[in-house]
């Protein structure tokens, strides 16, 4: 239930972020971003995809109702749609001291990044892909190094989140697993964009 909450609440903030009317939003419209968190929240602790399409009732590799209809936001899109969410963070309350410098670091950053992604193709494609994700590692560095206690905070939750598949995981795995729920957490507690483009 938390993950099917969780993409509501994603789809009605990219909504408010746009200056979208305020209509009520049909749950179907929500479907990818239910769909998008199921993933995060499957690669978080590790559950495999065989696992994963019988929790959902679909067969491995099957596409599901949102694959088969849609096609992903094109890269522009995705980064216009990042600047969008960082920007309306900074018009807000800064969340902790630190914070929005972070962002308008990031800010600019895309802004340089949105000129070259426009109509990029094959390895000019890729080199955008990998600069989004070493952005959005380095954000995410400096989102932790200003959280103060609220990064013990989320670290205990995502162990508490995991705590009844830690038996069956490896210690790698485990570890991987905290760190990654960690991240999604702290996302959420801050509010903070997913720079990376996961296709």
């Amino acid at each position: 239930m938390q993950v099917v909450t969780r993409g509501i609440d994603r789809k009605l903030e990219r909504s408010r972020a746009v200056g979208r009317p305020r209509r009520p939003v049909r749950v179907e419209h929500c479907e990818a971003d239910i769909l998008d968190a199921f993933d995060e929240w499957r690669r978080a602790v590790g559950v495999t995809a065989g696992a994963a399409g019988a929790l959902t009732g679909r067969e491995p590799g099957a596409p599901g109702p949102a694959t088969a209809t849609r096609r992903g936001p094109s890269l522009p899109a995705h980064i216009d749609r990042v600047l969008t969410h960082a920007t309306t963070l900074l018009a807000l309350g800064e969340a902790a001291p630190g914070l929005h410098a972070a962002i308008e670091e990031l800010v600019a950053d895309l802004d340089a990044l949105r000129r070259e992604a426009r109509g990029a193709r094959g390895t000019a494609r890729a080199a955008c892909l990998g600069r989004l994700a070493d952005l959005d590692q380095r954000f995410l560095e400096r989102a932790r190094a200003v959280a103060g206690t609220g990064l013990d905070e989320v670290v205990a939750e995502a162990d508490r989140e995991l705590a009844p598949f830690k038996p069956r995981m490896a210690d790698s795995v485990y570890a991987r697993a905290r760190s990654a729920a960690a991240d999604r957490l702290l996302r959420e507690r801050f509010r903070l964009p997913t720079v990376r483009f996961d296709q």
